[in-house]
């Protein structure tokens, strides 16, 4: 599913392509390219779920979160978020590329995937996917691409 998740990002949001397509088409362009009908329907409905986030007040508890609180990851989250992707979570909160509500968002969408094997790249694609569709949020989808985009390679001085 996230195979499917990438390619359309790709496609069609990241390219800034048409994006007005029916279903019944991109289905058919999907499996085309060889994907398995039940995973585009997965896939179709993870990015319908992640556009109902943003026209609900989904977190009605992180109003009351103060910026120096500390995201407590149940049993489920750890067992797919790993220590290298909560630190990152933590890291892009720090720098404001993340806040709480776009935090939660991005870990609603991750323990979505079916998947059991998830790394920090597709995390950076998540983070990415949500910040695309949060209006308001364009800055911080800036640096998000930059974060990926012009990663330095060897150590920093």
């Amino acid at each position: 599913m996230f195979d499917i998740l990438m390619y359309l990002f790709e496609n069609y949001i990241h390219s800034e392509a048409e994006i007005m397509v029916d279903q019944e088409s991109l289905t058919d362009e999907l499996t085309r390219a060889g994907f398995h009908q039940d995973e585009i329907y997965k896939a179709l409905s993870w990015l319908e779920k992640l556009a109902a986030l943003q026209d609900t007040d989904a977190y009605p508890y992180l109003t009351r979160v103060g910026r120096r609180s500390v995201r407590v990851y149940t049993d489920d989250e750890m067992q797919l978020l790993d220590v290298e992707c909560r630190g990152f979570l933590l890291f892009l909160e720090q720098v404001n590329v993340l806040d709480f509500t776009t935090r939660e968002m991005v870990i609603d969408r991750v323990m979505e995937l079916d998947t059991k094997f998830f790394s920090i790249d597709d995390l950076k694609w998540v983070v990415l996917m949500v910040l695309f569709n949060v209006p308001g949020k364009e800055n911080a989808y800036s640096q998000m691409e930059d974060l990926i985009f012009d990663e330095q390679e060897g150590p920093l001085h």
